[in-house]
């Protein structure tokens, strides 16, 4: 017997009309919304295909989690790495700690604070890490975990912390001051000394003024007991840590920057104010061994060279074969305001600048040995720059730069729109790779990258993901991001189909966008079919053919005019077929010009038929990959710009290409390079217009306030970069500043009025009523086998037209149909007269056959454009027309899946039934909706304005997942966000990250096998030069030291007041850390069981020999007693 849900099915009476078009949800709250049968629907059409569909999908099935964050840590501060363990640190303003390993090992954490990175220290092969922060925090970081947690937190209250040292193999941290005091902390127990430093004892006592803050402190490599302090102002102060007392003071007139020891702890080195470097020798502390201007020009009359800009650090390592190396950033001389950030390496007499693309914000030498009394023998150096990595190899007399194998580059140029795929073809990612790989720079080291440590495994998820990036200089690259990796496999230029712009064109040029006029706006790819389309900000198209030969041929290109005019549409001859209203439309003329409004721009006059860049018209060399096969661009119409293009769309199998703005659509053939369609949104309508919108009046003053949803200025796309838009465009710049505005604007409707009924859309508060009623972008394309009218037998070529004002309108597309017709009779693209409506902007569209099962859209299965076999059956096209998971017949009927900003609907096909409807949201709107398959069923995946995240089941609609994730706080959030299958979505975190995320709670669960391990145990190497008393003595003798001196026992209790210890949730954390990786962990168990029980062992044994050797006294002292016992004190 069928079960009937008469509650849906009274829903349905209460929530649709009859004409199936404006069907709204029960329940007007955000998230309300139900499933609803439309009451004119019969059995068979509607009834039927519900009771048939069995949905697997249910909310157990979704988490929230984010997965990975790839690229340049935006804003760096800081820079550590563990000489052992082999892994490096990055902080950032934001409060972000990255910590990069091999390729594979990449951690991401966050101080919750969000206070600015001041310094990181490794606990060296502890697996720890401490972070001092700039709201005067220190953090202990444990690492042994996949996800690092805080353990311990230590707040100052009174003092900020400016400087931070940990020395080698030592539990007490010191921390310097801008009072000028030194602290010392417990790394253990996270709790301040009793042992402080006060700065007016370490200076003389004559001494009248403040030394300024601590910027340096480290301990002699000779002596651990002895702290070397330096001052801002230039003091320097050897202070002994046993007697309490500074041990020497040096003076010098220019405030110091950094100090750093020779290795044999008898001299150090300090970089100034004035670009020179001192060298200081501790048994004559009254003045510098040496002082040097590395940079400042020598005086001819002996003076003293002249002083340059501040050495910012300077780092002294010393070779056993070789001559020292001093490594400094800064320096330079004043004169040369032009020159670039510098590191400068001196090696014996010879000095070599490198220049950098970015100001440097720190660097590291890396050497063979941890230990600070030991030659030191540098092989590398790291550069941190503000906006890039750099690893120079020491060790190649021309120092050549290692290859970086992270995708710290994703930022090269700013990121203007992205694309995910999952689960796609195997074959392309090698494919992709070995047209990037000829591409590849030359002249790196030929070492290993030396950031080798950690450990990491391809774990199970092995299905190939790509991310597309498109970029502001119209470069679009092409990643591998599987297993939760990203490597770059090849990049693409837009921009060379273009001919340059000539310095001093600018102003007398159909340029619409002053700065980056190829950015990449929209994309579009079908990796069956290694089809891709580019959308620029210059209202362009390019479409590029996949090849694997090089080829020498002219680019083909057309030209369209789109433009939106209601009141003087002139009506075409009727002999010609497609429709050309805008081709003949006019404008009055405009008083102060005289003449012909439609004549081609030339200086004075207004611009007409031309497009805003100019196409290569001379052969172009192409390398293999992708090849520019046509070039569409769009026209100023009558002194009008082109508007910017809102969608796009392209289907290989039916060769064509559409794309829509806020005027009108056009559909282009790409096989016979023609214009098919090139009309405006109104006329797309025909008589089925729902507004019965009437001819306006003329303006008197043409007015160039677009819709502000289709004129997305650059300023959008990265709010970091401003861009001067011309005062032509609209732009959103003032509404990215704040997304709390950008949503007001959004939705803005009279409360007594049904938004469905009045759709009079509030986007931009510039452009005028007349204006918002009638103008409508084309939002959404998709091409698809459908039913375009309401009496169709069987499913027919069509393309789905999504507006800015929720309206569906069907294209019917009659395609020639045999191969050899194709390339020369003409398609048929005409309005099958279907409407269907939503409330919002139309953002995605999907049909799913009889059985709920997604139905693909055909495609042309690849062949090379270029292939040398040029034989009859290698030309001949194979489409593939549906989903191979479909059957041959694909059914009496279909689901059509529409979602809009607001509302999302399923239609029952060809009926043109509303099935389902759900009101997503009322007070927000949606960014970006995409159908995606999970678990070998299909939802539909939101994300919203307000920051929630959610799930629908297909194709009854009912709400699987919804969870505030993350307020959109810029439009570069709301420009990138994109969803695909498998549970997985992405988005610019910042301008130099990609935050990855997955929705799937079975790849939630399998994530602790995904990630790398951070710390792997290494043995610490064995130091070197042990004396042979240290090495009589045993080398814990200065530890013990330590102990005592800062010890509660001797240094006594901090002031409570001083610093507040606040407990992290680092064991939580790593509890939960260990319920993935537990063969790591039990193999780290049984390392520390082995490390515990061979030091039982040895404690056994020590105290096995003391009682012996007590024994053996306890012995000797009874004999001794007895000899002596009777004896006179005068018989001794």
């Amino acid at each position: 017997m069928k079960k009937f849900n008469f509650r849906k099915v009274l829903d349905g009476l209460t929530a649709s009309s009859p004409g199936g078009s404006s069907g709204s949800g029960s329940g007007g709250g955000s998230g309300a919304g139900g499933g609803s049968m439309h009451p004119g629907a019969t059995a068979g059409a509607a009834g039927t295909p519900r009771d048939e569909i069995q949905e697997t999908l249910t909310s157990d099935y979704f988490q929230i989690c984010k997965t990975v964050r790839h690229g340049f840590p935006y804003l760096p501060t800081a820079l550590a790495f563990d000489p052992v363990q082999k892994i490096l640190a990055i902080g950032t303003r934001t409060g972000a700690i990255r910590i990069l390993g091999r390729p594979g090992v990449d951690c991401y954490c966050q101080q919750e604070s969000g206070a600015a990175v001041l310094q990181l220290q490794f606990l060296i092969n502890e697996g720890a890490l401490v972070s001092a922060s700039a709201d005067d925090t220190l953090h202990l970081w444990n690492l042994r975990q996949k996800r690092p947690a805080i353990l311990h937190s230590l707040k100052f209250n009174r003092e900020r912390i400016t400087y931070c040292h940990l020395p080698f193999q030592s539990k007490w941290l010191y921390v310097g001051t801008e009072r000028g005091n030194t602290h010392i902390v417990n790394i253990e127990s996270f709790i301040l000394s009793g042992y402080v430093i006060m700065w007016n004892k370490a200076i003389e006592l004559s001494t009248k003024t403040h030394p300024g803050p601590v910027v340096h402190l480290s301990d002699s490599p000779r002596d651990e007991g002895k702290l070397l302090i330096g001052y801002e102002n230039g003091t320097v102060v050897l202070w002994d840590l046993r007697s309490k007392r500074a041990d020497l003071r040096a003076y010098y007139d220019e405030a110091i920057h950094s100090v750093a020891w020779h290795h044999e702890g008898k001299q150090f080195m300090c970089s100034h104010s004035d670009g020179s470097l001192t060298l200081w020798n501790l048994k004559s502390p009254n003045r510098p061994f040496q002082t040097t201007i590395p940079h400042g020009k020598i005086q001819r009359d002996g003076k003293k060279p002249e002083s340059c800009k501040p050495i910012l650090k300077v780092e002294y390592k010393t070779c056993k074969n070789s001559e020292p190396f001093v490594i400094f950033s800064g320096g330079l001389s004043y004169d040369k305001a032009c020159r670039r950030p510098s590191l400068t390496i001196m090696h014996g007499k010879a000095i070599t600048v490198l220049e950098m693309d970015h100001p440097i914000v720190d660097f590291l030498t890396l050497c063979e040995t941890p230990y600070p009394n030991e030659f030191q023998e540098p092989y590398a150096v790291v550069v941190l720059l503000e906006k890039d990595l750099i690893v120079v190899d020491l060790t190649q007399s021309n120092f050549p730069i290692f290859e970086n194998p992270y995708p710290i580059d994703i930022h090269e140029s700013p990121v203007t729109c992205t694309e995910y795929f999952a689960d796609c073809p195997p074959d392309l990612i090698p494919v992709l790779y070995s047209v990037g790989a000829k591409h590849k720079k030359q002249g790196y080291s030929n070492k290993e990258w030396p950031v080798s440590g950690g450990a990491w495994n391809l774990g199970a998820q092995t299905y190939p993901e790509i991310i597309i990036t498109g970029h502001a200089d119209g470069s679009v690259k092409f990643w591998d991001a599987s297993a939760i990796t990203l490597q770059m496999l090849y990049k693409l230029k837009t921009s060379k189909v273009f001919e340059k712009q000539k310095l001093g064109e600018g102003k007398t040029t159909a340029e619409i966008v002053e700065e980056d006029p190829f950015a990449v706006q929209m994309m579009y790819w079908c990796p069956e079919s290694r089809i891709f389309c580019v959308a620029g900000v210059s209202a362009y198209v390019v479409v590029y053919k996949f090849s694997k030969h090089e080829v020498n041929t002219e680019i083909a290109s057309l030209e369209v005019r789109l433009q939106y005019e209601v009141e003087d549409i002139i009506t075409p001859e009727p002999e010609i077929i497609p429709p050309f209203p805008d081709a003949s439309s006019q404008l009055p003329s405009l008083k102060n010009l005289s003449g012909s409004t439609n004549t081609v721009a030339c200086e004075g006059m207004m611009k007409d038929s031309i497009p805003c860049l100019s196409v290569k018209t001379r052969p172009v060399r192409m390398p293999p990959g992708y090849q520019a096969d046509l070039v569409i661009q769009l026209v100023w119409v009558d002194g009008e710009p082109p508007q910017q293009i809102t969608s796009l769309a392209v289907n290989s199998a039916y060769g064509l290409v559409a794309f829509g703005n806020c005027n009108g659509l056009a559909v282009v053939d790409l096989m016979q390079k023609t214009v098919l369609l090139s009309m405006g949104t109104l006329d797309l309508y025909g008589s089925s217009d729902p507004y019965q919108r009437q001819p306006r009046s003329p303006r008197k003053s043409k007015q160039f306030a677009a819709d502000n949803f289709c004129m997305r200025g650059l300023s959008n796309f990265y709010p970091d970069l401003t861009k001067r838009i011309r005062t032509s465009y609209q732009s959103l710049t003032e509404l990215s500043d704040s997304p709390v505005s950008l949503e007001l604007e959004r939705c803005k409707s009279p409360t007594s009025e049904n938004r469905e009924n009045s759709f009079s859309r509030s986007r931009s508060s510039s452009v005028s009523s007349i204006d918002r009623d009638s103008k409508e972008a084309i939002t959404a394309l998709y091409f698809v086998e459908s039913f375009a009218r309401k009496n169709d037998s069987a499913v027919s070529p069509c393309l789905w037209v999504g507006t800015g004002l929720g309206m569906v309108l069907i294209l019917s597309l009659n395609l020639p149909a045999s191969d050899e017709l194709r390339q020369t009779e003409p398609v048929m693209v005409s309005p099958s007269g279907t409407v269907l409506t939503l409330k919002g902007a139309v953002l995605t569209f999907t049909c799913l056959d009889c059985m709920g099962t997604l139905t693909h859209p055909p495609y042309e299965v690849w062949r090379d454009p270029n292939s040398a076999d040029d034989g009859e059956k290698t030309r001949k096209r194979k489409l593939v027309m549906h989903s191979p998971s479909s059957s041959q017949d694909m059914g009496d009927h279909q689901f059509a899946v529409i979602c809009s900003e607001k509302q999302a609907k399923v239609f029952s096909l060809p009926s043109q039934t509303c099935l389902y409807v759900h009101n997503i949201t009322e007070t927000s709107f949606l960014l970006r909706a995409d159908v995606v398959t999970l678990c070998n069923s299909v939802c539909l995946a939101c994300f919203c304005a307000n920051g929630h995240i959610m799930t629908l089941s297909l194709p009854s609609l009912r709400p699987l997942l919804d969870i505030n994730y993350l307020p959109v706080t810029d439009m570069r959030i709301a420009r990138t966000f994109c969803f695909t299958n498998e549970g997985q979505a992405l988005y610019l975190s910042s301008p130099t990250e990609i935050q990855r995320l997955t929705y799937s709670q079975e790849m939630c669960d399998n994530l602790q096998d995904m990630l790398g391990d951070l710390f792997t145990p290494v043995e610490t190497p064995e130091a070197q030069n042990r004396g042979f008393l240290k090495g009589l003595f045993g080398g814990s003798g200065q530890a013990f030291d330590r102990e005592e001196l800062f010890g509660e026992a001797t240094a006594g209790k901090a002031s409570r007041s001083l610093a507040q210890h606040i407990p992290g949730s680092g064991g939580i954390e790593g509890v939960r850390g260990a319920a993935g990786g537990v063969i790591g962990d039990l193999t780290r168990a049984r390392i520390a069981l082995d490390e515990r029980g061979q030091k039982l062992g040895e404690l056994d044994e020590r105290t096995a020999s003391m009682m012996a050797s007590a024994e053996a006294f306890s012995k000797h002292a009874h004999e001794v007693m007895l000899k002596y016992k009777d004896k006179k004190w005068y018989q001794f």
